[in-house]
């Protein structure tokens, strides 16, 4: 039986606190069996990840900030399952937008940090379908990711 806290713990990474909505919006929606998690922009226990990439931030801290969203995406989801992972069945898409310059071309490279994390986690369950376009975002933040997982 998979266990996530064994999971991240084998990749040194921690389980952040699933952000509080900084607006009037739920963090999740679940129908039927899929579960829409709401874009969670790139922060760390420093705070929020600012930047626009091509311009103020490398493709690689880029990827970072993308990965620092999965980690947000998969502790609501954590909290969506009440942690019981045996209700998961796998991501179906993420949604990805990059605070980026007009002419900057890598999008999919930024957003591999949040793709390739659900890979590292789930494995096969993590392979999803994907968007990736460059956008301007709230509070300067360098990244955002949102996420649709199927569920039982």
């Amino acid at each position: 039986m998979f266990n996530l806290q064994e999971k991240l713990l084998a990749l040194n990474l921690k389980l952040p606190e699933a952000p509080a909505p900084a607006a009037n919006y739920i963090p999740f929606v679940r129908t039927g069996n899929l579960l829409f998690i709401s874009g969670q922009i790139s922060s760390d226990e420093n705070g929020l990840i600012t930047g626009i990439l091509g311009k103020t931030m490398a493709v690689e801290e880029g990827y970072k900030a993308a990965a620092r969203c999965g980690l947000s995406l998969i502790a609501h989801l954590n909290n969506a399952l009440e942690g019981d992972f045996s209700k998961f069945k796998r991501v179906i898409r993420l949604a990805g937008f990059v605070n980026s310059e007009n002419d900057f071309k890598d999008h999919p490279k930024v957003l591999n940090g949040a793709s390739d994390l659900m890979v590292e986690i789930f494995g096969e369950k993590g392979k999803h379908m994907r968007v990736a376009v460059g956008a301007s975002l709230p509070l300067g933040v360098a990244v955002e990711v949102e996420g649709l997982f199927e569920v039982v």
